[in-house]
């Protein structure tokens, strides 16, 4: 008999900045909680800043955490990463962050979340923009976790 394929969970990437100011840290961590009430599960690059903040609000409200690493030890994620992903890839991991996804929320973030964003977007995957300072067509622009969650339940739907 062939089994029945498994209901799988939607999977949101939060992709921003390796160093978060308190405001960045707070939307971070909101977003984190609510991707974790949704069901959904938090893929990020593992580490710091805004992947750390995201990471703790997911974790908080009992949300499944994976964190796509560079290096190639476990042990560098943060405490908040339930199954990290060493990939020894370095900043091409981020195609695998945007890949493993259904979509992807951008808050703040550098040249790193720029290539993110822009293979999340060439991938035909929905992303958000969430107090970013880029303008690039076809990011979906939100003012608060809230409404970012709220885009992309349309999108997934």
């Amino acid at each position: 008999m062939i089994p029945a394929r498994a209901k799988r969970r939607i999977s949101v990437a939060v992709i921003g900045a390796s160093a978060a100011d308190k405001g960045t840290a707070d939307i971070a961590y909101d977003t984190g909680f609510r991707i974790a009430k949704e069901g959904w599960t938090l893929i990020c690059g593992g580490l710091g800043g805004v992947m750390e903040h995201v990471s703790k609000g997911a974790f908080d409200a009992g949300g499944q955490t994976v964190g796509i690493l560079p290096g190639y030890a476990h042990d560098d994620a943060n405490e908040y990463i339930k199954l990290p992903i060493p990939t020894g890839l370095g900043h091409a991991r981020n195609a695998i962050v945007a890949s493993s996804a259904n979509g992807i929320i951008a808050i703040g973030g550098e040249y790193g979340t720029l290539s993110e964003i822009a293979l999340g977007l060439k991938m035909g995957k929905p992303v958000v923009g969430l107090s970013i300072n880029f303008d690039i067509k076809g990011v979906l622009p939100a003012s608060t976790p809230e409404e970012a969650i709220s885009i992309l339940k349309d999108h997934l739907a």
